[in-house]
């Protein structure tokens, strides 16, 4: 079994909305909404790799002391596409520039009680609960 090692980001704004991203048609899983982030290639760390991905998806640029590790994401899809997924996310809430779809065909700030309403991809459903309830944590205090 082939594993994928990918890297994931959560943008928060200062509403405590997370930037969701919605994938092109053409590529797996199209039309669903995801988080930003890609695949670490050879030779990087996690960090430097989400730091490329987003500034090429996003247009944003980020320095990776800015990435907070959050969680780890482990989801098996063998059957569908023949791979393992996992991916280290991360909690971002500094960047420069405003985030544009630049590979993705919208984007979109999602409370963290309303991310379900959006068709995610499946590995994402247990990233989505473990956000909701740290956010709401987060925006009680």
């Amino acid at each position: 079994m082939k594993t994928l090692l990918v890297v994931a980001a959560a943008l928060i704004n200062d509403k405590n909305e997370v930037l969701l991203a919605q994938r092109p048609e053409g590529k797996r899983l199209a039309g669903k909404w995801e988080f930003p982030g890609g695949k670490v290639e050879a030779g990087e760390s996690p960090e430097i790799a989400l730091a490329r991905e987003l500034q090429e998806e996003l247009d944003i640029i980020v320095e990776p002391k800015d990435l907070e590790p959050f969680w780890f994401l482990s989801h098996d899809y063998v059957a569908e596409f023949g791979f393992h997924l996992l991916m280290p996310v991360y909690i971002l809430r500094t960047w420069k520039n405003q985030p544009r779809a630049v590979e993705h065909m919208a984007l979109r700030w999602q409370a963290p009680t309303k991310m379900h309403e959006l068709p995610m991809i499946e590995a994402d459903a247990e990233l989505v609960e473990k956000l909701k309830t740290t956010l709401e944590a987060d925006f009680s205090k």
